[in-house]
């Protein structure tokens, strides 16, 4: 017998901050990784739209990874994490987002996400 508990539900923001996290990754992987992709099957994410994001397996153990820390954050309001007081993430995997970011957030500006370039400064 398993005892099952119930899933925590995902605030708005935190959905839109891990949408946009898999879409980053998503634009990352399809440029630097030719591996086979899957989506992320992670049981607390399903139903919040980063399931649509196809990515390879290092990619998904990032976004998994990222997701749990989010999910975890206890700052209420979560500030950005370049501002963040207290840094939830280790190095390497600090590292690895800041260059998805990078990459991906240029290429989407470039691309006429304007939207995304807004959400930076505000």
């Amino acid at each position: 017998m398993t005892i099952s508990r119930p899933k925590p539900e995902l605030t708005s923001r935190e959905s839109k901050d891990l949408n946009l996290l898999a879409l980053f990754t998503a634009i990352y992987c399809r440029a630097h990784h030719p591996e086979p992709r899957a989506p992320l099957e992670s049981a607390a994410l399903i139903g919040s739209g980063v399931e649509r994001h196809q990515l390879c397996a290092s990619c998904r153990e990032l976004l998994r990874y990222a997701s749990e820390r989010r999910i975890k954050c206890p700052l209420e309001p979560k500030p950005t994490c370049k501002h963040c007081p207290v840094h939830c993430y280790r190095s390497d995997y600090r590292a690895k987002v800041r260059e998805i970011m990078r990459f991906s957030g240029r290429r989407l500006i470039l691309r006429g996400r304007m939207d995304l370039f807004w959400r930076y400064f505000f």
